[in-house]
């Protein structure tokens, strides 16, 4: 892997049972949403809506497991949910899901479509390699509030992905921030496919495999990767 991606040991035991999947892409095709990706994402809220078979995305068992684990860290998972019980929520609001670009409504309805958190960073603008940390309080997250640039620092314990310049999604996969979001320019791109037990390992190597599938679709020789989960 070109880019390096390490889970702390105290994260290990907040959260034994957290595996997560890495698909690696060069090559990208990005641009606005499309008539494919949205029938994509309206297909993957008809999924969601058949898995919970009418129950409440947070009653789902794999979404109970990331309340608990969000609780452990000391975060309120009512208030700041996980990103795949967030886009749940929307999918089967009457608004429905948003359509973003190309590669997010991609990872959006994998998301969405296997009740499983995933986030898409720019390999560009990842300095060195990324760590899943419980945070000391002193980093350096960047994010817009109103329309302005600010920087808010995550609350000590807090589970963080960071890089050598700070944090770059708070509250394990809650917000992302902008500087290593996927743009409309990007074309290359580490996905990050997260779950815990009693999510089988087997569930998102699928859901990695799937998307996968649809980036090499979207974007006709690009160079994806599919690594090993850890």
């Amino acid at each position: 892997m070109t880019l390096t991606l390490t889970v702390s040991d105290e994260v290990r035991a907040l959260a034994p049972g957290f595996t997560h999947v890495a698909v690696e892409a060069y090559g990208l095709a990005n641009g606005p949403s499309t008539e494919g990706t949205s029938a994509l994402l309206d297909d993957a809220a008809r999924r969601l809506a058949g898995r919970l078979g009418g129950r409440a995305p947070h009653e789902d068992p794999h979404m109970v497991a990331w309340r608990e684990v969000y609780t452990a860290f000391g975060s309120k998972p009512s208030r700041t949910r996980n990103s795949a019980e967030a886009l749940a929520r929307r999918a089967l609001s009457d608004a429905g899901l948003p359509r973003i670009n190309l590669l997010v409504d991609l990872y959006n309805a994998i998301s969405v479509a296997h009740l499983i958190p995933v986030g898409g960073e720019d390999i560009e603008h990842v300095s060195g390699g990324m760590r899943l940390v419980r945070a000391t309080g002193d980093e350096e997250f960047v994010t817009v509030a109103g329309g302005t640039g600010t920087v808010e620092r995550p609350d000590a314990g807090e589970v963080v992905w960071c890089d050598g310049v700070g944090v770059t999604c708070r509250r394990w996969n809650w917000r992302q921030g902008p500087r290593t979001r996927l743009t409309e320019e990007s074309t290359s791109a580490i996905f990050l496919l997260e779950g815990l037990a009693p999510m089988p390992v087997a569930g998102v190597e699928a859901a990695a495999a799937e998307l996968a599938d649809l980036l090499e679709k979207f974007s006709p020789g690009a160079r994806v990767t599919v690594h090993a989960p850890e």
